[in-house]
């Protein structure tokens, strides 16, 4: 699968999207202490705790990690912990593992942060982006964020939605028009 540079077979480092059933926190420890980069998406919730109610960080999708790494890295670390699963799309020709662009990545993490902000997270058919226009965010808390500004089922007024494909679409707090630029096609999304 693409990791590799073609002309010097070096090996790069890329986003994958993986599945870690009840144990992303874990996983997330285990990456940590080899010093390899990863993400859990967070949000509040409150649980109860020897009956009182607690407001605790938890993970926003269950199972889901993010891990940045190279395909050898990732490999080695899996064999000592094979809980830990790509997530794959079917293909014409079979399943391929999924890889996240970088750039969108960065803008997922940035948004996704945003702990105290009004977030959203849907899975992949419960959004459809095509409806959307492409924009970037000028100022404020996702300043420099680029997604797709559209309404959201449930909100009342239109969200800018990140969307890493087949995993996970994110909406963001609502933004005031005037932090929007609209992005003219063929330009970075």
């Amino acid at each position: 699968m693409g990791s590799t540079t073609e002309e010097t077979g070096e090996e790069t480092t890329v986003w994958y999207a993986m599945y870690a059933y009840k144990k992303e926190l874990h996983v997330q420890k285990e990456l940590k202490k080899e010093n390899i980069e990863s993400f859990i998406p967070m949000c509040y919730t409150i649980k109860e705790h020897h009956g009182r109610k607690e407001r605790v960080l938890v993970p926003a999708i269950s199972n889901l990690v993010f891990v940045r790494t190279t395909k050898s890295v990732l490999t080695e670390f899996k064999t000592r912990n094979p809980y830990l699963q790509y997530i794959t799309q079917k293909t014409d020709s079979g399943r391929k593992i999924i890889i996240v662009p970088g750039c969108q990545m960065q803008d997922f993490i940035r948004v996704a942060q945003k702990y105290e902000e009004d977030l959203t997270y849907y899975k992949p058919e419960e959004i459809c982006l095509e409806k959307g226009q492409k924009v970037r965010v000028h100022g404020g808390a996702f300043d420099g964020v680029e997604g797709v500004l559209l309404k959201v089922k449930g909100k009342r007024s239109k969200r800018i939605v990140i969307k890493i494909p087949g995993i996970v679409a994110i909406a963001t707090a609502y933004i005031e028009p005037e932090f929007i630029e609209i992005i003219k096609p063929g330009r970075r999304l």
